[in-house]
C-alpha cells in the first residue's frame, strides 16, 4: 500500500511540473513571473497614473508582474507601512518614489536584508537601495526653471518656491539649485520667504497661492516643484485675473496644465515623461534580477543608453521636456 501511495504522489508531482506536447515530449512549466510593487508619493494623481502606465508596459514586455500603491495624501509614515507590508508579502522588487529619505531608510534596510531588490526614482540620496533611476540632471532641472521664471519676471521682483514636502528629496534639490542660481545671476530678484510645502496637491497649492498673494503684495513670480503645484497656483492666478502681474513656472503634465498655459496663468512647464520613468524602474529591476553588469553607455531597454555611477548606485538619463503654448497641445495629444 505504501508503495502505491508513493507512486501516485510521484505521478502528481510529475504532472505538476511537466506537460506533454503534441509530439509527446515533456515541457518544463515556466516559473511564476517576479513581482514588483512600486510605492509612490501619492496615489490617484495624473503624474503617478502616467508612471503606472510605464510600470505596466515594462512589466508586460519584460515578464514582471507590476503594481503601484501609495498614500491617499502625502504622508511619509504611510509609505513606511506600505513597504513593511511588501516585505511581509515577500515580493521580489520594491520600487519607491520617496517622500522622506530618512524616514524610509530603516524599512528599506529591512527589505534589503530580506533579499528584496529596492529601486528608487527621485531618490538619489536615499540610503538602502539597490539602484536609483533618474530621468534628468537635478541641478540643471532647477536652474532651467529659475531661468525661465527670471525671463518672465524681467529678472527682478519677489518670488516664492513650492515643493511637495520639505523632505521630498528631489524637489528640495531643485529648489536649492534654483535659489543658488538666482542669487548668483539675478541680483534684482528676491526669494520672498522660505519655500512652501504643498505642491503635490492642487487644493494645498491653491491655499498657498492665496496666502502668499495676501502676505506678499509685491509678489511677481512662483516656481512650483511638484506636478500639482503649477495647477493650484495657476487656478488662483486665473481666477483673480493676475496673469500679467504674476508669472508661474513649474513641473507639470502637459494635458493637465494646457488650459492654464493657453490662458497665460502658467507661463512654462517642465517635466520628464513619467511613463518613461516607470518603464525605466522596471527595466533596471529586470537587469538586476538577471545580474547584469551596470556601466555607463549600457542600454536600458526601451530608453537607450544611460550614465551609471556605480559608487552612488545611480542610473541616469537626461530627458528634460519644456512645455509652452507652442507645443502643449502636441505633447498632450501624445499621451503626456
Amino acid at each position: 500500500m505504501a508503495v502505491g501511495i508513493t507512486r501516485r504522489g510521484a505521478m502528481k508531482a510529475l504532472a505538476a511540473t511537466t506537460a506533454i506536447g503534441a509530439l509527446g515530449a515533456p515541457t518544463i512549466a515556466r516559473a511564476a513571473d517576479p513581482t514588483m510593487v512600486t510605492v509612490v508619493k501619492i496615489i490617484g494623481v495624473p503624474w503617478f497614473n502616467l508612471l503606472d502606465q510605464g510600470l505596466t508596459a515594462a512589466g508586460k514586455d519584460l515578464n514582471i508582474t507590476t503594481s503601484m500603491i501609495g498614500p491617499a495624501h502625502v504622508d511619509p509614515a504611510q509609505q513606511v507601512g506600505e513597504v513593511e507590508d511588501l516585505i511581509a508579502r515577500k515580493v521580489d522588487v520594491i520600487g519607491v518614489v520617496p517622500l522622506d529619505v530618512k524616514v524610509l531608510s530603516p524599512v528599506l534596510k529591512r527589505a534589503q536584508d530580506a533579499g528584496i531588490i529596492v529601486i528608487t526614482q527621485e531618490g538619489p540620496n536615499q540610503d538602502n537601495r539597490t539602484w536609483d533611476v533618474e530621468m534628468i540632471d537635478s541641478k540643471l532641472f532647477g536652474e532651467t526653471q529659475i531661468k525661465a521664471l527670471a525671463e518672465e519676471m524681467g529678472e527682478e521682483g519677489e518670488y516664492i518656491i513650492l515643493v511637495g514636502t520639505l523632505t521630498t528629496p528631489l524637489h528640495n534639490a531643485w529648489a536649492d539649485a534654483a535659489t543658488a542660481y538666482q542669487l548668483a545671476n539675478y541680483p534684482k530678484m528676491k526669494l520672498a520667504t522660505s519655500r512652501f510645502p504643498g505642491a503635490d496637491e492642487v487644493d494645498t497649492s491653491e491655499q498657498v497661492a492665496r496666502e502668499a498673494l495676501q502676505a506678499y503684495p509685491d509678489l511677481r513670480g512662483i516656481v512650483a516643484f511638484g506636478s500639482n503645484g503649477p495647477i493650484g497656483c495657476g487656478n488662483v492666478i486665473r481666477q483673480r485675473h493676475l496673469q500679467k502681474k504674476v508669472a508661474i513656472v513649474g513641473t507639470a503634465i502637459p494635458s493637465q496644465v494646457q488650459s492654464l498655459l493657453m490662458a497665460g496663468a502658467v507661463r512654462k512647464a517642465f517635466l520628464w515623461s513619467p511613463k518613461d520613468a516607470g518603464y525605466a524602474m522596471v527595466a533596471v529591476a529586470n537587469l538586476t534580477l538577471k545580474k547584469a553588469k551596470f556601466e555607463t553607455g549600457m542600454d536600458i531597454p526601451g530608453l537607450g543608453k544611460a550614465n551609471v555611477d556605480v559608487d552612488k548606485r545611480i542610473i541616469s538619463l537626461n530627458r528634460i521636456i519644456t512645455v509652452d503654448k507652442a507645443n502643449v497641445a502636441q505633447l498632450a495629444a501624445s499621451g503626456l
